[in-house]
């Protein structure tokens, strides 16, 4: 399975990337209700870190959010779970499967390759970040080079018009006629 898929079910909540129940029984090739039977019988695989249970608000903005979501699961009364990288890895240990197990390592690779995208992003944020300061000062370099130029021509337009006015002055002084 393509690790863009996988990371198509990859969902943020309460601020962490995680993967719902609903998902993961499609992916593993199994029925939620097993998922979670499996879950309940292992329950202390999964502490609060690995695996939570979205609240009805949650669920609906995410059912607002996920209009791709099947109306089974949309209408279903059942809270999903969610897990986190870590209880996704968890899940293999629980469900044995060799699907399972090639499946959970297809979606650790999808996690690996979000967090490496995330890296990369806020790489390349600080550099445009970093570009668009020197821009700034760069600007700012430029509006005071042009300020003196025309500074420059300011006063080369007065020593002109000061040129202009001594020429046409009336001389003082003994006047001939002769020109």
């Amino acid at each position: 399975m393509q690790v863009t898929i996988i990371q198509q079910k990859i969902y943020e909540i309460r601020g962490q990337k995680v993967m719902l129940d609903f998902d993961l029984a499609m992916l593993y090739g199994t029925e939620t209700r097993t998922l979670k039977q499996s879950i309940r019988r292992n329950i202390e695989r999964f502490p609060k870190d690995f695996m939570f249970q979205l609240n009805k608000r949650e669920w609906k903005e995410l059912i607002t959010i996920c209009d791709n979501l099947p109306d089974t699961i949309k209408f279903s009364p059942a809270l999903p779970y969610a897990f986190t990288e870590h209880g996704v890895t968890m899940l293999a240990s629980v469900l044995k499967s060799k699907k399972a197990i090639k499946m959970n390592i297809a979606i650790i690779r999808a996690f690996v390759a979000l967090k490496q995208f995330i890296i990369n992003y806020k790489d390349l944020a600080s550099q445009i970040n970093e570009i668009k300061n020197t821009v700034t000062n760069h600007s700012e370099q430029l509006n005071q080079i042009y300020d003196a130029i025309e500074n420059m021509m300011d006063e080369n337009e007065d020593k002109k018009e000061q040129k202009r006015l001594w020429k046409e002055r009336e001389p003082i002084g003994f006047k001939s006629n002769k020109k």
